[in-house]
Parts: C-alpha cells; structure tokens; sequence
C-alpha cells in the first residue's frame, strides 16, 4: 500500500495537526503489533491515553518504528484520578517516559469530572498551562468538556485550550458544542468517528459508498474529514487500518453531505458517557 498524504489543520499554535490519525482506545492487547502496523502503512497521527493503560507498549512501536520524532503528531491525556496538581505533574512525567518522548504534540485533560474535585473542571488546566511553557505538551486541550465546563476553563485561563476531542459521528453530529469550540479558535477531534461500528453497516452510508466504490465506514470517515474534524479510527486489523486511511481517494458531494447529516439523532445517538455524570476514577 503506498503512504497516502495526510492533510493537515493549523493549531492555534500555528502547528499543523494531522487530519487523520490512529486511535488506541481499548486497545490493550496487541498494542505493539497494531501501532507498528498502523506507522509501517502511513499513519503519524497516534491518539492514546493515561486512562488506556498502553502508554508503554505504544512508546515502544513508536520508538522501533524509525521514525524521525519531528515526522510524528503524539497525543495523550490527563486520567481522571489525576487532577489534583501534584498528581497531574508526577502522572505526565510517567506519560513521557512510557511514550519515549522528550514531549507530547498535544496533551488533554481527559474529562471534565464535575462531580468531584469539589465541582472544579478546570482544577488541572493551569498545570497544563505549565507543561505548555515548558514545551513538554506543544499544544493543550480538552477532552469531552461541555460548553459550560469550556467556560470554567476560560474563566481561570492564561492560554485557551487549543483542541476540543468530544464524540462525534454522522448519529450524534455534537454541532452545538464542535460550533461553540470553533468560535473560541480550538479544533475539533471526534472519538468513536465509526459510532462504535454502528457506522459500518448502516443502509445510508452503504448505499453512498456503493456509489463511490468504498465501504459505510469510509464514508463516515470522509464527512468528517469534510466537515473539518481530525479523526482517529481505531482498528487492530491491519486491513481494516489500511481501508479506513484510504479516505483521500474519493469526496462527498453536497448532496450526499447532506442526507449524512440527516441521521444525526441528537442525544439518543450518543454511544459514549454523558459529560456531566461520567463520575468514573
């Protein structure tokens, strides 16, 4: 397969971010192999976790990989037992040796969690703002913050968060709140892109890919790579990896945009927890 050209978005930091990524959500066996894999066919976009539990083994792909480090987009994100300062500081200096890496491209804190630390959602954000100055996180966000816990951030913010990463696919667009991201300047990551596979066997995005020669799944890929999301589907399957990059080849029209923002369901299309009662250490 050869290495297809991954466009990029500009980070408020004026740093591009590729636009299309690997994502290792649940991805605890065969970590190694799966984003060794995923680099060998072209992705340099690798999307992990405190919460995964495989910040180690990705370090590791990514350092036997070869790959110059300048050539690679690593992100990782602040686990929701790690808030308090002293915590957030001793958990990133473990991020950073498990990754192997001197620095994160982008760090985020994970979730809001608004119903510990005393309500406080932005209690991490100014220890953030210190690894951004250090220079060990080239760029800070948010991850799966509503609008009212992006504006508790602000209110004690020196440096507005540069990415936003909330659930987004063709059942549950999240418009409101990527709306809401986008006029305060952040990019907009969508998690679970594929709706948990759901998106792979649906009648619409079937009968569009039928007509461009590709599978449902790529087409819900490629409206949000449209639409201005970075995306990062997750796949162990080395095919599946390389099916899911192939999304330059071929570009929706306006017409077929628009009967995929048609299945958006709102709130009941939601596969993932809901920001204000996710209350998981």
């Amino acid at each position: 397969m050869s290495t297809p050209s991954i466009p990029t978005l500009q980070l408020p930091t004026g740093t591009p971010i590729p636009q299309f990524g690997f994502g290792t959500y649940k991805v605890t066996e065969g970590v190694y192999e799966a984003v060794s894999h995923a680099l060998s066919v072209g992705y340099r976009h690798i999307d992990t976790a405190q919460m995964y539990g495989n910040e180690a083994e990705v370090g590791r792909a990514i350092a036997d990989s070869r790959i110059p480090r300048q050539d690679l987009f690593i992100t990782s994100k602040l686990n929701n037992g790690n808030h308090e300062p002293s915590d957030a500081r001793s958990s990133f200096d473990r991020t950073l040796a498990d990754l192997r890496t001197d620095y994160v491209d982008l760090f985020l804190i994970h979730w809001p969690m608004p119903l510990r630390y005393n309500g406080d959602v932005a209690l991490p954000w100014p220890v953030l703002e210190e690894f951004y100055d250090q220079g060990r996180a080239r760029a800070i966000g948010l991850s799966n913050y509503e609008p009212e816990h992006i504006d508790a951030v602000l209110d004690i913010a020196r440096i507005t968060p540069h990415v936003l990463q909330i659930e987004a696919h063709p059942f549950f667009a999240n418009n409101q709140t990527r709306h809401y991201a986008r006029q305060l300047g952040m990019v907009t990551e969508a998690w679970s892109p594929l709706a948990r596979g759901r998106a792979a066997s649906d009648p619409t995005l079937s009968e569009i890919g039928n007509a461009y020669g590709v599978s449902a799944a790529q087409v819900a890929l490629r409206w949000a790579i449209q639409r201005g999301d970075v995306v990062f589907p997750k796949s162990v399957t080395p095919s599946r990896q390389e099916r899911n990059l192939d999304v330059f080849s071929f570009e929706l029209s306006a017409a077929d945009i628009a009967r995929i923002d048609a299945l958006d369901e709102g709130e009941e299309g939601r596969t993932g927890s809901h920001p204000r009662t996710l209350n998981r250490i």
